[in-house]
């Protein structure tokens, strides 16, 4: 997109001028239909790039220290592409062979001109922006900052979502035997842990309070709406995978308990000072209160009938029925209902 617009800008602005700067290769519609695709794909690389390996890297620095460590390396990475690229171009421009002088010669002319600068300064703004929109949407979750500036919730919204209230076992003993300090990088590596299951599963963490989290999917079809299972016993299974972690680490390892729900809420922007997207609406409370109902029947997932009826439970899974309660301030009796996940069956080698 970036690319787009600063090739559109100096095109517009050197058209009607005869004088070209040494190493500046004229468009025509070879280099264009070149220059697109690679563009684009460098894009994506960079992508893949920054959610596999770069931004594990810089995940325990600051906000600043992230944005000049990551410009420091794409632009790096992006020179060395502009090595690659820029011969290819050139070659294509004059009609030659990319091993040509002629292409080479016109490389090292780039290189010390102004042309060479403008690129390199379009590059940084495309990565600051870049760098700045990731790390914002990280911050806020990438919907949320999307929804802001497209401002989808400027106005309240009926919706139809799923709930998932995920609070920490024994966390005050935890703190105790630990300290605060401790605790809180628990509660750290113990978040980041259990978020991947959320991206995976296509979820939106709305908030944490303390030591629970709160996770919302849209309501789309039965097949899309198990993520929220899905979700529950991954974020188990990749806690369970780093026990030994933990213990090394703290002397305790972590577990916790969740409650599921659906129904329809409000979803709208609140707040003057600070901004935020909120959901209102008795679904929220409802969730709550099957989450607190976990220990009372000695289950780590409850979820509600209603939720049940919208799911389409795939082999892995089974239902099972709890309880038919009454919860804290309702009329009306709700059933209760915890899932479990069937065992794999071991295959025969053959």
């Amino acid at each position: 997109m970036f690319g787009l617009i600063f090739l559109f800008i100096e095109h517009s602005a050197t058209k009607d001028f005869d004088y070209t700067v040494n190493g500046v290769i004229k468009l025509d519609y070879r280099v264009v239909l070149f220059a697109l695709p690679v563009v684009t794909i460098v894009g994506l690389i960079i992508g893949i790039i920054e959610l596999l390996f770069i931004n594990r890297l810089f995940s325990k620095n600051s906000f600043l220290f992230k944005i000049i460590g990551k410009l420091i390396i794409y632009s790096l990475f992006l020179f060395i592409i502009i090595c690659f690229t820029y011969p290819v171009a050139a070659s294509i421009e004059l009609k030659t062979n990319i091993f040509d002088k002629k292409v080479w010669s016109k490389f090292t002319e780039f290189l010390n001109s102004i042309s060479f600068l403008s690129t390199s300064f379009q590059m940084t703004v495309s990565l600051i922006f870049a760098l700045f929109y990731n790390e914002i949407s990280e911050k806020v979750g990438s919907n949320a900052f999307l929804n802001f500036i497209v401002g989808k919730y400027h106005k309240p919204k009926l919706e139809s979502r799923i709930f998932m209230f995920l609070d920490m076992k024994s966390s005050t003993t935890i703190a105790e035997k630990i300290g605060h300090l401790e605790y809180f990088n628990l509660l750290k590596d113990y978040y980041n842990i259990i978020s991947d299951a959320v991206i995976n599963y296509s979820g939106e963490i709305y908030q944490y309070v303390g030591d629970e989290m709160v996770v919302s999917w849209k309501t789309s079809n039965s097949k899309t709406d198990n993520n929220c299972i899905h979700c529950f016993f991954k974020m188990k299974h990749d806690l369970q995978k780093q026990k030994k972690k933990f213990i090394d680490k703290f002397n305790e390892h972590p577990t916790f308990k969740a409650g599921i729900h659906f129904g329809e809420v409000t979803t709208g922007e609140i707040g003057k000072i600070k901004k935020d997207i909120v959901f209102t609406g008795d679904t929220l409370n409802t969730t709550a209160r099957i989450q607190s109902l976990c220990n009372e029947f000695s289950a780590d997932l409850l979820i509600s009938e209603n939720l049940l009826n919208i799911l389409d439970l795939d082999t892995d899974f089974s239902a099972i029925f709890l309880v038919n309660q009454k919860l804290r301030g309702k009329e009306k009796s709700i059933d209760l209902y915890t899932i479990e996940k069937k065992p794999v069956a071991n295959k025969e080698l053959s």
